[in-house]
């Protein structure tokens, strides 16, 4: 059985990846009010989105050490030859901690835990590498290096309504926050060394979308590959996704393809809805 790879729900990997990648997804934990559920299983965008808008209290909390027990010893009892297990920047989450102490307790040497530095489909581009390769026979070491390096190469830029979510779970700092305060001021953000960074600020929604299409075209373009592939996340903004995807398509010629997801709440929780956000990841050479 070749190398398996698990990675958590902050991927955010459209429908149907997972299963037909063989990725093994562990949830992280989302909190609304005092009801309590596994992100994406249990509590999905739709209830996200609605407790953010009606101000209900939404927190996030890493799976413990024990949930990637289970998956690592079941994976391994089922043949797998080793594990190769990505996740969410530790910059973010403690969930690649989590992972880690369950990986010294059954062997680090079977499991290969790896810190993407990034998120979503930053991470989730970096593991459907990692399930390539392992598919095609490669062993952990080289499984793990080609995960660092799809995510090490990937650009992540994001639009907010508000940094207010983002202050509140400790996402951004307080200083950085008054960044987006002015009276309709749309942030725009990008994943930089595992951190969530403010890159400036525009007027407009409308104006914010058009420069999450430049700046996708731009490291496009400065990745000097000859295909990229591009994801389009947003929380309760469908049609501002959609729309977004369709500019991504008419402006970049050397993509290969746009996949759409919403967020659910490891990550939603932390932007608020009308979150929109592409990630360029360049395509296997």
């Amino acid at each position: 059985m070749p190398v398996a790879v698990v990675t958590d729900s902050s991927a955010y990997l459209p429908d149907g990846f997972a299963s037909r990648h063989a990725v093994h997804v562990v949830p992280l934990h989302v909190l609304i009010d005092d009801c309590s559920g596994r992100d994406g299983v249990d509590i999905g965008p739709v209830e996200v989105a609605a407790a953010l808008t009606g101000r209900h209290a939404v927190t996030t909390s890493r799976p413990n050490p024990d949930e990637f027990s289970q998956i690592y010893r079941r994976l391994l009892d089922q043949g797998a030859d080793g594990i190769v297990s990505v996740h969410l920047s530790r910059e973010l989450s403690g969930t690649w901690e989590s992972a880690c102490l369950a990986a010294r307790e059954i062997g680090v040497d079977t499991v290969r835990v790896v810190d993407s530095r990034t998120a979503v489909m930053g991470l989730g581009f970096s593991v459907l590498r990692a399930a390539t390769a392992a598919g095609g026979g490669a062993d952990g070491a080289v499984v793990e290096e080609v995960a660092v390096a799809a995510a090490a190469r990937t650009r992540t830029f994001f639009m907010v309504e508000t940094l207010e979510y983002l202050r509140r779970g400790g996402r951004i700092g307080s200083a950085a926050a008054f960044f987006g305060t002015a009276l309709a001021v749309k942030p725009v953000l990008h994943v930089k060394d595992g951190h969530i960074v403010p890159l400036e600020k525009v007027r407009t929604t409308n104006r914010a979308l058009a420069r999450l299409v430049d700046l996708a075209e731009a490291a496009a373009a400065e990745t000097g590959a000859d295909a990229v592939e591009l994801a389009v996340h947003h929380l309760a903004a469908h049609d501002r996704a959609v729309d977004l995807a369709t500019r991504l398509d008419e402006r970049i010629s050397s993509a290969s393809g746009c996949v759409v997801s919403e967020l659910g709440g490891a990550i939603g929780a932390h932007t608020g809805p009308g979150m929109l956000g592409v990630v360029v990841c360049p395509a296997d050479r």
